[in-house]
């Protein structure tokens, strides 16, 4: 019998509880899958357990605003851009500062 690839991040995870980017891997097949309140759950544990872990805030952020949560996208994008630029991540912060901006309105050209 082969496993799925959730099955199989689920035995890896047993092993390793901790290991962030299992975690976020998780996240991301819940969220492939459709089961957008395990990913959900799964994201929101990594910015509170491993808030280092830069990769989470982006889509984190567009999961909060493809459930229309606009208010909790912008902070998390807040957040993700000051992470990122402690751990001098630029293209992280360009990519997190790009979808801050859209969802904000902001736009170059306002004074």
């Amino acid at each position: 019998m082969q496993l799925s690839r959730l099955e199989k991040l689920l035995e890896f995870l047993k092993n390793e509880p901790n290991d962030e980017f299992l975690q976020y891997a998780l996240a991301t097949e819940y969220l492939r899958l459709n089961e957008t309140e395990k990913a959900l759950q799964y994201y929101e544990n990594l910015v509170i357990n491993h808030p280092d872990y830069v990769g989470t805030y982006y889509h984190l952020g567009k999961l909060y605003e493809a459930l229309n949560r606009i208010p909790d996208a912008t902070s998390t994008y807040e957040k993700g851009m000051e992470v990122a630029r402690q751990k001098r991540d630029n293209h992280a912060f360009s990519e997190l500062q790009a979808v801050y901006r859209e969802v904000t309105g902001w736009d170059e050209d306002d004074d």
